[in-house]
């Protein structure tokens, strides 16, 4: 979110906004995890011109890098007492994709490529992980269980994982793929691929949600020269932008039949529940959403 000038880790709590950081230097919130009375938030924060990847805990900040080089903390689960948080931390020269459990790191990547670890999911002692490594300008999909990596791209030119859930015995990741020069939603299940778009225009899928076997993906496609902001659930869309401003949905979470998806109209922060949009902040983007019953 951006105030006076200085972006700001923010939080909103049905609609109520709270600061995670001054304004004293730059940061950015990407994910929240709510568990019993405990809300975990996982982003950065510049120390001395370096992003420090960080964790809060009830507004309460924990670094999980030194400040030595930059860092960014990008997707985050609580299992039990356990906090489990993706990012990737520069080596100097490339990114290396990383795990914390409980702030104690392991990399996936081997810091020979630019690689980022951009969603995490953990079902019973197993933890997977979405993102993408890069190399000779070309970025590959790329899923780890357990830090072993799954291919998932099959030598496709140019493709990007940004989110992975686990239902049961199925692993979903959503992405795009560049195919004839358009950049495609994409769906994996168990590494088949389905594409959720046709290719005429740039589109990906950001999130995945999966309650009572049906798939929900958000994300956005570029239509008539503006991007809409999109739900698909089981492959077939809804809207949730007009068009008059480019938007796009960055994360959905479902809850007894409702669903809730987050993201930006043009820059506006927008939550949109079961299609209806409520505006959270101007001049702000919402990415994560995580509901409980009350």
């Amino acid at each position: 979110m951006s105030d006076q000038d200085v972006p700001l880790a923010v939080l909103w709590k049905n609609g109520e906004k709270t600061h995670l950081t001054d304004g004293a230097s730059d940061a950015e919130a990407f994910a929240v995890y709510v568990l019993e009375n405990d809300v975990y938030v996982a982003g950065y924060e510049y120390n001395q011109g370096v992003k420090v990847a960080k964790v809060w805990k009830n507004g309460e900040a924990s670094s999980l890098t030194d400040g030595t080089a930059n860092a960014q903390a990008k997707s985050i689960q609580v299992i039990r007492n356990d906090v489990y948080v993706c990012g990737y931390e520069s080596n100097g020269l490339k990114t290396v994709a990383k795990v914390w459990k409980n702030g104690i790191e392991t990399e996936l990547s081997d810091g020979t490529t630019f690689a980022i670890a951009s969603s995490i999911h953990v079902s019973g002692n197993d933890i997977y992980v979405a993102g993408y490594e890069s190399n000779g300008g070309k970025d590959a999909s790329k899923l780890w269980k357990d830090g072993a990596e799954i291919p998932l791209e099959n030598g496709f030119e140019i493709s990007e994982a940004k989110a992975v859930h686990v239902s049961g015995s199925d692993v979903y990741v959503v992405g795009y793929r560049y195919i004839a020069a358009r950049f495609v939603a994409t769906l994996w299940k168990n590494g088949e691929e389905a594409l959720l778009t046709n290719g005429q225009d740039h589109a990906s899928a950001n999130d995945v949600f999966v309650s009572a076997n049906d798939v929900y993906v958000a994300g956005s496609e570029d239509l008539n020269g503006t991007t809409i902001a999109k739900i698909w659930k089981n492959g077939e869309e809804t809207l949730l932008s007009d068009g008059t401003n480019g938007a796009k949905a960055h994360s959905v979470y479902v809850l007894n039949g409702v669903v809730y998806a987050v993201g930006n109209d043009s820059s506006v922060a927008k939550i949109w529940i079961n299609g209806v949009e409520k505006t959270l902040s101007k001049e702000a983007l919402a990415r994560g959403v995580f509901v409980v019953s009350n």
